[in-house]
């Protein structure tokens, strides 16, 4: 199964709308490794990253962390709170240096409302989400680590997109992509140095993927 071909949308463009509305707010920016928000907080807001990458996790009553997405520059976040959502159900947290636009619950229907670039912008994203968890669980019930993996590093160095020419990974480790996938960092270690003496991977702090690795999620 091919990762999804997701089109960025007009980042600038919403940046623009966004700044000229009353009461909008302005750009945040972060810190690696900073919390945006956390499992359990009030949940009012939606999120928009304008720049960088978040990690978005949930935590079990004992203790147990799990990761459940990684998002890239036009993505929304924070989302539940417009389904009736009172509290954030995951934790938010950023893997790079970032700047994220926060959306009050009113402001942001008001926008859904009266401007198509934001709607459109906002479906797509939703869109493009619902397949990627479908294509998660099909992924998970029906391949191996070895393909799981390197559909993973696919979409997270944005295969497909139009405006990547080069296929790069800023530093993620080990035990986030296991994580990811279902499986032990030591597999995910072993699989690493496979992609990389293949000719599919490069790493050394960021990973560079090449196209060949499409190969490996393709192979039966």
């Amino acid at each position: 199964m091919s990762p999804v071909k997701r089109k960025e949308p007009p980042v600038t463009s919403l940046r623009v709308i966004l700044a000229r509305r009353e009461g909008a707010a302005k750009l945040t920016d972060y810190a690696k490794n900073e919390m945006i928000y956390v499992q359990g907080d009030a949940a009012d807001a939606v999120f928009y990253l304008d720049k960088g990458n978040i990690k978005l996790t949930v935590s079990s009553p004992n203790g147990k962390e799990a990761v459940i997405g990684i998002l890239g520059p036009g993505d929304f976040f924070g989302e539940a709170c417009l389904a009736g959502r009172s509290l954030r159900v995951s934790s938010a947290v950023t893997l790079s240096e970032c700047s994220v636009m926060q959306l009050a619950q009113p402001l942001l229907k008001r926008l859904l409302q009266e401007e198509s670039l934001v709607a459109e912008a906002f479906v797509a994203y939703v869109l493009a989400r619902n397949i990627r968890i479908e294509e998660d669980l099909v992924d998970q019930f029906f391949n191996s680590c070895e393909k799981r993996l390197a559909r993973l590093l696919l979409l997270l160095a944005n295969f497909g997109s139009e405006d990547c020419p080069e296929l790069v990974i800023s530093k993620m480790s080990q035990e986030t992509l296991a994580e990811m996938i279902g499986t032990t960092r030591s597999r995910v270690n072993f699989f690493m140095n496979r992609f990389r003496k293949r000719g599919f991977i490069e790493y050394n702090g960021d990973i560079k993927v090449y196209r060949s690795l499409l190969n490996v999620v393709l192979n039966d």
